[in-house]
């Protein structure tokens, strides 16, 4: 049952955000509606109260939000790019003054401890940092011409207005990955939130919108958001008016996802499922590691698509390592995520809990050994609680090479270096893996062409927690999309190749005369 105080904190995290009011159907700028669509009641996942009902879109009201993001659109392409900066810059700063109410957000509707649930707010503010010094920095290519008197070059221009999908787990990083530099790149955002997370979306608008009401050089529907469950998705994925759809989830969403938008020859920036593994060598530093694995493969309850799901341990230090893991999962503190000390909280539902009570069940039958993965019912308040598991079996179990979201690490053996970089490539998912050695060759293999096929190769620390800096995204089924750092802002802009002429003759390019 609810109690007054737990109400009283419910509404005034809502209410420092803005939010307790707004209706959250889907809002055109600071145009907030309730949407005719299906009501949704947000869930806390720390105890099984509900927060708040909000409202959901149409597939009609997501084509008029579409079109606000449109005509927003040929207003802000036009806006020099380190002005769009400093509009990112004011968010920024926002995000700064608003850092532990959003943070308590993201711990309310998700169930994230708060220093992660901090940590992605920061998220949010570091990329915003990166995207301002990126909004001087659009560089084009100066190009060597085969022709006389002639200059070939290339510049990045504003793509278009672009949708954003994501998933429960990143309720607010995720979109400002995407949102920061999509804005300093001239684009609009219409954004389709998790339907767990629909709060954490209206918190980020508002925020954001209250910085663009006040900067005169941005208009009106240059954010979106259109909550909803599938429909609204594939309407958002569907829509021919956005030139480019960032979709996070799972591996059948981002088909689903690549499927429709291929079909329109838009673009896709998918970033789907990971099924992580990482080496553990003779050489490695096994305190090092042990600190590595557990956050890694615990942290975020295991909801993290960078989460540790397979760890290939050399013979001659699996059993000590094995039962250091033991050891810290057994002790590890789970319970309500506000609590000091606790570690790990809740999973997002019964569902997800259900998922993985039968990815264990699986595991038995394939010749599993497992360790923990019991539900916790004392001393929690009431969601989805479980005991991290520890699971032995062979590399090749067919349990081991599909993902499920939740706190289970297999733990795998490995005799032969190149055995275990063929353990660590044989699973269609390819988004992150890591490495601990102290052997430079294996440490140079592990990273180099012949090592790891994901899109991030870690030594000596784990598979989750990466930084804004570089691009983050993976391979294969993973689906091949970057965002975040180096180079993704590419992805949000179209290339042109320009050859001027400056001189008096008209010369073609491979020496071709045309004479009329």
């Amino acid at each position: 049952m609810m109690t007054t105080q737990t109400l009283t904190s419910y509404q005034q995290i809502l209410e420092t955000l803005g939010i307790a009011d707004k209706p959250g159907g889907f809002a055109i700028g600071s145009r907030y509606e309730e949407g005719n669509g299906p009501r949704i009641t947000t869930v806390s996942p720390i105890d099984g109260v509900s927060i708040k009902e909000v409202g959901s879109a149409r597939v009609e009201e997501v084509a008029e939000a579409i079109d606000a993001a449109v005509e927003a659109f040929y207003a802000w392409r036009t806006v020099p790019a380190p002005v769009r900066g400093e509009l990112v810059r004011r968010y920024g700063d926002k995000l700064r003054q608003n850092k532990q109410a959003l943070g308590a957000l993201v711990t309310l509707e998700v169930g994230k401890i708060p220093a992660e649930a901090e940590g992605e707010v920061q998220e949010m503010i570091d990329i915003c940092d990166f995207a301002v010094g990126l909004s001087r920095q659009l560089y084009g290519l100066a190009i060597q011409s085969e022709r006389p008197e002639h200059r070939l070059t290339e510049q990045w221009h504003p793509l278009g207005p672009i949708g954003v999908i994501s998933a429960f787990n990143f309720p607010v990083a995720v979109w400002a990955w995407n949102a920061a530099l999509a804005l300093v790149c001239g684009d609009p955002v219409v954004w389709k939130p998790s339907e767990k997370a629909p709060l954490c979306a209206l918190a980020c608008h508002h925020l954001l919108q209250e910085v663009i009401d006040d900067f005169e050089q941005a208009p009106d529907g240059l954010i979106v958001l259109v909550n909803g469950g599938r429909e609204v998705g594939q309407a958002v994925a569907a829509s021919k008016k956005l030139p480019l759809i960032s979709a996070t989830g799972s591996i059948p969403m981002g088909r689903a996802v690549g499927q429709t938008v291929a079909a329109r020859l838009g673009r896709s920036l998918l970033e789907l499922g990971g099924n992580n593994a990482m080496i553990v060598t003779p050489s490695a530093d096994l305190d090092l590691a042990l600190r590595a694995i557990t956050f890694a493969a615990v942290g975020t309850t295991g909801q993290r698509c960078t989460t540790l799901r397979r760890l290939i341990v050399h013979d001659t230090v699996k059993a000590d390592l094995l039962n250091r893991l033991k050891t810290a999962f057994s002790t590890i503190k789970i319970g309500d995520p506000r609590e000091d000390g606790v570690l790990v909280g809740p999973l997002i539902d019964e569902g997800a809990a259900t998922m993985m009570e039968d990815a264990l069940n699986r595991a038995r039958e394939q010749g599993g050994v497992v360790t923990g993965g019991e539900r916790v019912t004392e001393g929690v308040p009431g969601g989805a609680y479980v005991r991290p598991a520890l699971v032995e079996i062979a590399h090749d179990a067919e349990v081991v090479h599909t993902e499920t979201f939740a706190p289970i690490l297999y733990v795998l053996n490995y005799e032969d270096f190149d055995e275990a970089l063929a353990v660590q490539n044989e699973v269609p998912q390819g988004l992150s893996s890591a490495i601990f050695t102290n052997n430079i060759i294996e440490a140079e293999r592990f990273c180099g062409p012949s090592g790891s096929d994901c899109g991030i190769a870690n030594v000596n620390i784990g598979t989750s927690g990466a930084e804004i800096g570089g691009a983050f995204g993976g391979e294969k089924e993973t689906g091949g999309g970057r965002e975040s750092g180096s180079d993704a802002w590419k992805n949000y802009m179209r290339r042109s190749t320009n050859t001027i002429n400056y001189g008096t003759a008209l010369p073609l390019a491979q020496g071709i005369t045309f004479d009329v």
